[in-house]
């Protein structure tokens, strides 16, 4: 079960609570699991209601889910019979010794034996053990601080003892705000509507010529009750975003002090007489501490906290809630990624590799999605680029320096020279990459892209074989973690291979590391053979945990993307999994997921994904897990053919699953969004798609600033938009391949002047606007949306029709522009400034039911559906100049200022986050990567500057060189816009396009503009990120190869513009690229005009790419000129 569905019980717990539905509500916490009534319990158990008491527990365990549980339901059979015994009723006495004691004989028959004996007695009070019993109210009473304690200590309890903390009425006030909503949409709403029924969508009759009230202060359901048994005791309901606690590190699994000590309980044997109440437990719970979030400072108070708008509900969820938006004749939208349940598992078989051995460990690489490296059991190393189908690398193992082994390794290698790997990974970055042997020793390797793969370091590791690598930063610095068969884990560093912590005290060896950060604590898992998991910090002060795994064999760790849930997946010797999830705090397993053939083949792997899902391979097949949800959720054998017990690995983002066939085979499987990554990536040359890597000795410094741990993040790749647009990489088509590069051509410049070179269109006008500000396509790719420079905003809509079977946008048939039948107009506020004179900028949910913009004055919220203003907020000054969605949650958004400050902003609480502040001018360009997790900002200043979106800190920042010979004009405009890859992004100056590599800040290329020609106006990279098209001044259009800032095609504006306007001032003042057409794209005119664009259908592309110059590096920075003539493009 989802965790709104989980959450919705709980409101209807509330309401059923507050309607005095007692009954049903106790059956309703029962079934779900999801809240044990700790009252309700107590009030059975006093007044004796045991097949009650029973009942209710069997929602929450069973008897023989762990020793816990199983002293619980001892305790309360025993008591039962004792009672029976009191009261002389001997044969209900012998009843429940028969039907419900006598589960308890497997595990102590002395035990029973014991308690059948009381069968003999007059008066049981005569066993010594029983001698102080009471009379039965005191009894139950003493019993029952035992069950209090025993329920409290047991895992499967502690998140269930505690009711959410909820606002009065909850699931009613949410019903109003719905209800409020559809009045709002209503054509005529009326000022007292009635409301009959909630079975259907409100909707007003007949027009009265009255207007709707706020719907703030008219609840179309009446007043709200009083509260009922569950008290409200916080401010915000569970939908509520607010910042997740985070248990301190290791704290629960620690011998160590905690500040609020847990009840004393037994929880050993069971016995006879009555509870006994012993030492604390080893491991006392640990409350949890909120993180502490970096507030704004004073001077922006006035931004942090004001009341709502008139007529907006007191949240507004801009996430799972938003509908999508449909027009009239186009079809339902999307359905909410909430509800698509495992259809976003990668199910689809859609790649079949053929290693040559068998795999044993696989690895996506952390950026480049589809680069997929594998390490088998003879030693060898593949590295395939899983698009193109095509492996780039394959290595046989190899010791580098023979004589600089020990002699152990050297002897072992002649004794047993087959070697096999047994994991392979890569670093943080993707610059490095670890492969751990056999037989002793650790290789790493540099890579720096395409089969660009280079020696780095080998390090004779450990006596024996090294069981696993990973990645981490101490101390800010990259470091290789090791395992080995010699019972120690050892640390060194990723640069020189010097040994820096070496930690001894398993007993066994060690079979799985999993280093891991939390609050600022760096700290490693391990587990060893014997089933032992210890917790290391960076010193030398041993271990600080000692605890046994499921299964007390081979045991794997591993975290949820974001960090905050731990699992671990193990195989016992007698071949039974187990894959549980921990509770941290208190280091006890919190649930148990089934599932598993009953003797698995081999020791089972498993992987998670998008914080939500867990998968492992088993029993011929791989099975998943919902993270919250102990039961399978479904299975899949990939078309048959796979391994016992598959090995498995998924990339970052969950699109793509690979998995190990029979007969030396991977598959990769794929979900909808891995089919189109693989579509979009199989024709494109390896050489265009090269990351620029860096140096090692810099990527270890770089990975300073990653995450420490390669965690995998849910999220789909996202393309950040120069305009605001954070889409989803949906329905993108494969680009063309290029022609190859034959020398004995000539290559020319594809120039087009003429309307017949292309097709191009201007969008019809209903209305007449000075200059079009911004522009950008919907996400859907059916829709085209402008703000223009007097604060409207203009929407075009192409029709599905029978020479427009899609929908979308095209340049061969006009679109119509498109308004609501009330007839309003998105207007933004524009106070008491001069819009004319303001800096506008918008920004587009995912869904393109919402556009949040602004043109000087306040940020305004607007529906796609109906045109109306649904909230207004921050007013100027400061003024807002760029916003930006933030790609993992519509509730955050990015605003750049003009006073130089960039505030994140929570949508939904009303809030500002944090207060960024780098820049000396207004802000001009925001965009995320959800990859790096970081956010690129640009300012009017020129300056560059890189923010850690977890705490907003600055990491980096550099002032954008400006050619010699062509200085600036004030307050240029410098726009950012990601690369699909996420690593790489696009910067636009009115001098100068440059592509820069993110985690260093370095310039990978540049196309400089020549003093004497047009500067640029606007580019954006096309939606594959193959092409950059740039505007000009002068009106030109140029399109460039993104993979080295090329011009390909140069289109004049003869070929767009009428003859009246070819020689006045008219030129676009922005471009915008299709999401899915890679080569279609639009400009917004000086004139309010709006341009689509598309080649001819005979060509299907702009031009073609020009070849690479001899000599040049493929990161070396070039310039040329827009304007220059085709044969006149030097390249520096």
């Amino acid at each position: 079960m989802s965790s709104l569905s989980r959450e919705l019980v709980f409101l209807i717990l509330q309401f059923l609570d507050e309607e005095k539905f007692k009954e049903t509500v106790h059956k309703l916490e029962q079934e779900s699991g999801f809240f044990f009534n700790m009252k309700y319990f107590e009030d059975e158990v006093h007044n004796g209601n045991w097949d009650e008491v029973e009942k209710y527990l069997s929602g929450f365990t069973k008897v023989d889910d762990n020793r816990y549980s199983m002293k619980i339901f001892f305790e309360i059979r025993k008591q039962k019979y004792l009672e029976a015994l009191d009261k002389h009723d001997r044969p209900k006495a012998v009843d429940i010794l028969v039907k419900d004691l006598k589960v308890f004989s497997t595990f102590n028959e002395e035990l029973f034996k014991e308690i059948t004996q009381l069968l003999t007695l007059e008066n049981f009070r005569e066993n010594e053990q029983l001698s102080k019993y009471g009379d039965t109210k005191s009894a139950r009473a003493i019993m029952l601080v035992e069950l209090k304690k025993l329920i409290e200590a047991n895992p499967l309890f502690r998140d269930k003892l505690q009711f959410p903390t909820l606002r009065n009425s909850r699931l009613r006030t949410l019903i109003n705000q719905s209800l409020n909503w559809q009045h709002q949409l209503c054509k005529n709403p009326r000022p007292n509507p009635d409301i009959k029924t909630l079975f259907v969508d409100h909707s007003c009759g007949p027009p009265n010529g009255a207007r709707a009230p706020s719907p703030v202060n008219n609840p179309l359901l009446g007043g709200i009750p009083k509260a009922g048994g569950f008290p409200p005791l916080g401010a915000h309901g569970p939908f509520q975003p607010t910042a997740s606690p985070v248990p301190t590190p290791l704290a629960g699994w620690m011998s160590s002090p905690s500040s609020v000590p847990h009840p004393a309980v037994s929880a050993g044997a069971i016995a006879l007489g009555g509870p006994s109440i012993p030492a604390a437990l080893k491991h006392p719970r640990t409350p949890p501490t909120n993180a502490a979030l970096d507030y704004p400072s004073a001077d922006s108070e006035h931004v942090s906290k004001r009341t709502r708008p008139m007529g907006i509900t007191d949240e507004v969820n801009l996430g799972v809630n938003m509908l999508p938006m449909s027009f009239p004749g186009q079809g339902h939208g999307h359905t909410s990624a909430a509800f698509k349940a495992p259809d976003d598992l990668p199910k689809t078989v859609a790649r079949t590799l053929s290693q040559g051995s068998s795999p044993m460990s696989m690895d996506f690489h952390p950026i480049k999605q589809t680069l997929l490296l594998v390490g088998t059991n003879v030693g060898d190393i593949g590295l395939w680029e899983v698009g193109s189908r095509e492996r780039l690398v394959q290595k046989t193992f190899k010791v580098w320096d023979l004589s600089k082994c020990s002699m152990p390794l050297q002897a072992a290698l002649v004794k047993e020279p087959v070697v096999s790997v047994n994991r392979v990974i890569w670093s943080p970055d993707g610059s490095l990459f670890g492969v751990a042997y056999s037989r002793h020793i650790v290789q790493l390797y540099s890579y720096h892209g395409g089969e660009d793969m280079r020696q780095h370091l080998e390090i004779d590791a450990h006596v024996g074989g090294v069981n696993d690598i990973s990645f981490s930063t101490p101390n800010k610095q990259l470091c290789v973690i090791t395992c080995g068969d010699d019972k120690t884990i050892k640390v060194w560093d990723a640069a020189t291979g010097v040994k820096r912590h070496t930690f001894e005290g398993h007993e066994a060896p060690v079979y799985s590391v999993c280093p891991h950060y939390k609050e600022n604590i760096q700290f490693i898992f391990s587990t060893a053979l014997d089933g032992k998991i210890k917790a290391w910090l960076y010193d030398n002060m041993g271990s600080r945990v000692d605890y046994d795994a499921p299964g007390r064999w081979c045991t794997t760790m591993a975290y949820s993307a974001d960090g905050t849930r731990l699992f671990s997946c193990g195989t016992s010797k007698d071949g039974e999994s187990f894959i549980v999830e921990w509770n941290e705090s208190e280091g006890a397993v919190k649930r148990t997921y089934q599932g598993f053939h009953k003797r698995s083949l081999g020791v089972v792997q498993f992987d998670t994904t998008k914080n939500r899902y867990l998968a492992a391979g088993d029993d011929y097949s791989i099975k998943f897990w919902d993270m919250d949800t102990v039961q399978l959720l479904t299975a899949i054998d990939g078309d048959g053919g796979l391994q016992a017990s598959p090995r498995i690995r998924f990339n970052k983002e969950g699109s793509l699953l690979a998995v190990s066939a029979n007969e030396n085979v991977i598959k990769v499987m794929a979900n909808s969004d891995g089919l189109r990554l693989l579509h979009t990536f199989e024709n494109i040359s390896s050489e265009s798609s090269k990351p620029a890597i860096n140096s090692i000795a810099a990527a270890a410094a770089a990975a300073a600033t990653s995450a420490g741990h390669a965690d995998r993040s849910a999220n789909v790749v996202s393309i950040q938009g120069m305009n605001g647009d954070s889409r989803n990489m949906v329905d993108v088509k494969p680009v063309i391949t290029e022609e190859s590069n034959d020398k004995s051509k000539i290559w020319k410049l594809t120039e087009v002047s003429e309307p017949s070179q292309c097709r191009s269109l201007r969008l019809p006008e209903n209305l007449r606007v000075a200059k079009i500000s911004r522009l950008i396509f919907t996400n859907s790719g059916n829709a085209i949306l402008a703000l223009a420079s007097n604060a409207i905003h203009l929407l075009w809509k192409w029709q599905r029709n029978e020479r427009n079977a899609t929908g979308k946008a095209t340049a061969s048939l006009p679109p119509q522009q498109w308004q609501p039948a009330s007839g309003i107009l998105m207007t933004n506020d524009v106070a008491e400034t001069n819009p004319e004179e303001a800096v506008p900028c918008f920004a587009l949910s995912k869904n393109d039911s919402y556009v949040m913009s602004a043109s000087g004055g306040k940020i305004s919220l607007f529906n796609m559906m109906t045109f109306k203003t649904m909230a207004t907020f921050m007013p100027p000054p400061p003024a807002a100049t760029f916003l930006a969605f933030h790609p993992q949650d519509n509730n955050i958004i990015a605003i750049g200022m003009d006073d130089s400050t960039i505030q994140i902003y929570n949508v939904r609480v009303d809030e500002v986050k944090s207060k960024l502040k780098g820049h000396s001018k207004r802000i001009t360009g925001l965009a995320f990567s959800n990859v790096l997790n970081v956010l690129v900002s640009s300012g009017a200043d020129a300056q560059l500057c890189v923010w850690n979106t977890d705490g907003w800190e600055k990491q980096r920042s550099k002032v954008l060189p400006l050619p010699q010979g062509r200085p600036s004009t004030a307050l240029s405009d410098t726009r950012v816009q990601f690369h699909q890859d996420q690593a790489h992004f696009l910067v636009v100056h009115e001098t100068q396009l440059a592509i820069y590599e993110t985690t260093k800040l370095e310039c990978m290329k540049q196309w400089a503009v020549r003093e004497s020609l047009a500067p640029i106006t606007h580019a954006t990279f096309s939606c594959d990120s193959q092409l950059v098209y740039a505007s000009f001044m002068d009106a030109t259009v140029c399109v460039f190869s993104s993979a080295n800032l090329r011009l390909r095609c140069r289109i004049n504006p003869s070929a767009y513009l009428p003859a009246s306007l070819s020689n006045s001032n008219v030129h676009p003042l922005v471009i915008a690229a299709h999401p899915q057409e890679p080569n279609m794209f639009a400009v917004g005119l000086s004139d309010g005009g709006v341009h689509i664009f598309d080649p001819l259908e005979s060509e299907g592309k702009w031009g073609v790419a020009p070849p690479a110059e001899n000599g040049s590096a493929s990161g070396a920075v070039t310039a040329s000129s827009a304007g220059a003539p085709a044969s006149d493009q030097p390249q520096r």
